[in-house]
């Protein structure tokens, strides 16, 4: 078993154990099993999902770190929520605005759109979990 702790400013998210965690680090997914490798990572906008006695359970995370170490995952996240939690028009309204600005740094350096490049990731992960791709 893995002990898995999300927290973000506001508030402690998760805090169980669970068998796997499958997170969205900036390299790509990593899943994490009992007894992983010490790991720190950094986070991309994206769905973490973890299993617990054969039921899945996902949430949308965005940028901020994970630590893995003793059997424990530790993930430090801007924002974490479940596809309950969710405003699916405003997921919608975010997507579009990012995108609408996204065209506009079409021809800016790549670190003055980085910012909004994340915000339309985190708008697209939101809508795929609610819509339950």
């Amino acid at each position: 078993m893995l002990k898995l702790e999300i927290v973000t400013p506001e508030r402690k998210v998760f805090d169980d154990a669970v068998d796997s965690v499958t997170v969205p680090t900036a390299s790509g997914d990593a899943g994490i099993l009992p007894n992983h490798a010490p790991l720190i990572s950094a986070l991309r906008p994206g769905i973490l999902s973890y299993s617990n006695k054969g039921t899945t359970s996902q949430m949308v995370v965005s940028g901020g770190f994970m630590e893995v170490s003793n059997n424990a995952v530790s993930v430090l996240t801007d924002t974490a929520e479940t596809a309950d939690e969710i405003d699916a028009d405003a997921a919608r309204a975010d997507r579009d605005a990012a995108e609408k600005t996204m065209r506009e740094y079409a021809l800016a350096p790549v670190e003055d759109a980085e910012a909004t490049r994340e915000r339309l990731e985190s708008a697209t992960a939101r809508l795929q979990l609610i819509s339950g791709k």
